[in-house]
């Protein structure tokens, strides 16, 4: 069964959604999910380079190390309303502590922040502090609650809220005149803050939390007019810009676009000020009134944020941007979002999903008919677009493409579709070397292999070169030889031709008996086969010539009709049917055809002509066309073969030029020119040319060299015929055979 369904799975084109939606199953386990924030971190550092300045509206005062070194942390609580109290004199529209200034202090500081953040109250500037949720109560004194009040139009389930059954709140005398949200930050696993709560909640009761609490107070929304709905956004109705939209999941969480850091060597991003700098300032400028003081905290209408970061007892922590940055930033970095509209959006898991498994399909189809090194190619740069699509979408729109698992399940499935075609053409090359093996040239299979080619199996019309030999007087042999002679005899013969055929890209389509089958441009495309053809007979006649030598060397072990046995080869080239024919369950690979037919007539006629290689017309011209004169050819006239009533051009394939002797191709142009006398009913001058000729003859009657006559001889007897007994008027030299 299992195996039934790996072939099911491995045969089905699945790989594309197995890979990634395992990849998009393992997306949500605890290290890839710390792997792909990291990815987005790497996006977040390298949109500083091109992203716009911060909004000029929200400014940072910070308690840092200067400061510590004029004032000890924590100060004394009427420290910080001497701060906001002179804040007042710069209009700032809202004042946040990211600062827990809770009741576990006594002292007449707190009093006195109590009533500078009533009188900043009273010029227009709001204040809010921060709580914190805890299981240790911290109950509000009776009256003094505040202006603070609990979210009431929340839709959901709170129980998904980050929260306690209680709360540290602010001390009573700061939180009966000032807001208060809740500053519970929690880092993610790697110690990062990147979805922030913009809710909470304290028992049963859902709060702000300090950066909507700050946003609430900026755009002067109050706690009954914010609706909420978990896994959709928190929605602010405000005047200047409509009904605000701040996208939240079902845990009341925002995905922080984290933006705007401080650097060692360029500073903060955000406007910042020392919290010491800025008493001083203020104080010398609306207190003491010097002339000469330096320009104020530049807030008028903006949010002030105020945080501690003291060496040693900093609130600080790591950031998408730095290893250790105040954590202040956190609630800055969310305000800018909402005030320029600047949120971080996801892409939905499903779609991403359908996406990839698309694209994977899309890729899978494209490099289907594609060689490995394109589909290498092509699968590389898909991931490398896709790499540069998942960054470009982060720096330019604040866009999240996941990153880590698609580039994994897209790595795996380029593996396994690029292993599985590499599989496949293995297969596929053992196969052909499995089929075409014993019929082609080793040369001529690892041609096919490398050039990628598949053979079209079942028949398909091709124009081949089709090449038919005979041993001379095979029968009488046969007789002669006892069968372990003549199978020893017949496997030396047929290995040296057919070495020799393959070698020039010869095909093997069946032994018979003595007989060799061959074709040339078949099962793969040869465009020289004509060519090949012709020089694979000229061969085949030499090497017919030296094994001749060899059996008569041997002495006694071979009779004379060993030694004096010829060669004789037809050829044609033409249009047939090449492919496996046969029976369901027995084929063979071979040709079929009028062409083929005639080629088997060449091979036969060439004893009636006394040659030993006879081509048809068609075959000298597709030779010439790509040998140009290398092969010499004999014209021998017109036949018309028995089952043909067209006459056809034959020629005898003479040899290789390179070879030929000058007695040679005398004989030739003797011969045609007597042909010629022949055609024209000359009978004198055409005996005078087949004379010449005659001398001339490379193969001279022999009967211990098996040789019988030549095509002088043919044509001096036909001639002398055609003197005693001329043809009629119509004659036109077309010699019609009676025999195959």
């Amino acid at each position: 069964m299992l195996r039934k369904a790996f072939t099911f799975i491995w045969r089905v084109p699945l790989s594309p959604l197995i890979c990634l939606g395992l990849a998009w199953l393992l997306s949500h386990t605890e290290t890839m999910r710390a792997f792909e924030w990291r990815t987005l971190d790497w996006r977040t550092r390298l949109r500083t380079y091109y992203q716009p300045p911060p909004d000029p509206r929200v400014s940072l005062v910070l308690f840092e190390d200067n400061t510590e070194a004029s004032i000890t942390w924590p100060p004394d609580r009427s420290v910080h309303g001497d701060l906001v109290e002179m804040m007042s004199f710069v209009h700032p529209k809202v004042v946040s502590f990211d600062i827990i200034l809770d009741a576990t202090r006594d002292g007449e500081g707190d009093e006195k922040m109590g009533h500078a953040v009533a009188v900043a109250a009273r010029a227009g500037v709001k204040v809010v502090t921060a709580g914190v949720t805890s299981a240790d109560p911290s109950p509000p004194a009776e009256g003094r609650e505040g202006p603070t009040r609990p979210l009431t139009h929340v839709e959901g389930d709170i129980s998904r809220l980050l929260g306690d059954e209680a709360a540290l709140l602010p001390f009573p005398a700061l939180r009966a005149v000032s807001l208060y949200g809740f500053a519970d930050t929690p880092p993610g696993d790697d110690g990062i803050r990147r979805e922030i709560p913009l809710v909470v909640r304290v028992g049963k009761r859902v709060y702000p939390s300090l950066s909507l609490q700050t946003l609430m107070a900026y755009f002067d929304v109050p706690a009954d007019q914010v609706r909420v709905r978990l896994g959709d956004a928190v929605y602010l109705p405000t005047k200047a810009r409509g009904e605000l939209r701040l996208p939240v999941s079902k845990e009341g969480r925002f995905l922080l676009n984290y933006r705007y850091d401080e650097d060692k060597d360029t500073g903060p991003d955000f406007k910042t000020y020392s919290y010491i700098g800025a008493l001083v300032q203020l104080n010398d400028r609306f207190v003491e009134k010097k002339p000469a003081s330096p320009e104020p905290p530049e807030v008028e209408g903006g949010i002030v944020f105020i945080g501690q970061t003291v060496t040693g007892k900093a609130d600080s922590g790591p950031t998408p941007l730095r290893a250790y940055s105040p954590l202040v930033l956190v609630h800055a970095n969310l305000i800018n979002n909402v005030l320029t509209g600047d949120y971080a959006r996801q892409a939905p898991g499903w779609a991403m999903l359908l996406l990839t498994v698309g694209l994977g399909y899309l890729g899978a189809m494209l490099g289907m008919r594609r060689t490995v090194p394109v589909m290498a190619t092509f699968g590389v740069l898909g991931l490398v677009v896709y790499v540069v699509a998942a960054f470009g979408s982060w720096i330019m729109y604040s866009y999240w493409l996941p990153l880590t698992w698609p580039i994994l399940g897209g790595t795996v499935l380029q593996f396994i579709v690029i292993g599985r075609r590499i599989l496949r053409e293995q297969r596929a090359r053992a196969q052909v070397k499995q089929m075409f093996g014993s019929y082609l040239s080793p040369e001529l299979v690892n041609r096919m292999i490398l050039s990628g080619e598949t053979p079209q199996l079942g028949g398909h019309t091709e124009e081949i070169t089709s090449y038919f030999s005979d041993i001379q007087g095979f029968s009488v042999i046969s007789e002669k030889l006892p069968p372990d002679r003549l199978v020893e005899w017949m496997n030396e013969y047929l290995s040296a031709c057919t070495d020799i055929l393959q070698g020039e890209g010869g095909s093997l389509d069946k032994y018979i008996g003595d007989a060799i089958v061959m074709m040339f441009g078949a099962p793969i495309a040869l465009p020289d086969h004509a060519y090949r053809a012709c020089v694979a007979a000229v061969r085949v006649q030499e090497r017919s010539e030296e094994l001749r030598a060899k059996w008569r060397a041997e002495g006694d072990k071979w009779p004379q009709l060993v030694w004096s046995t010829r060669t004789r080869i037809g050829l044609n080239t033409g249009r047939c049917i090449v492919g496996n024919m046969g029976s369901r369950v027995r084929f063979n690979y071979t040709m079929m055809g009028d062409s083929v037919n005639l080629a088997a007539r060449m091979e036969s006629g060439a004893k009636k002509w006394g040659v030993y290689v006879m081509a048809t017309e068609a075959t000298k011209l597709a030779c010439e066309q790509h040998g140009g004169d290398r092969v010499v050819f004999r014209a021998l006239g017109r036949i018309v073969v028995m089952g043909r009533a067209q006459p056809v051009p034959i020629h005898e394939v003479v040899g290789l030029r390179v070879n030929m002797s000058a007695d040679t191709l005398r004989c030739v142009q003797s011969f045609e020119a007597g042909l010629v006398c022949y055609y024209n009913r000359d009978w004198t001058g055409a005996l005078a040319h087949f004379a010449e000729s005659a001398k001339l003859e490379p193969l001279q009657p022999d009967h211990a060299g098996g040789i019988a006559t030549n095509p002088s001889l043919v044509y001096l007897e036909i001639v002398a015929e055609c003197q005693r007994t001329p043809p009629p008027e119509n004659w036109d030299g077309v010699y019609v055979m009676h025999e195959k």
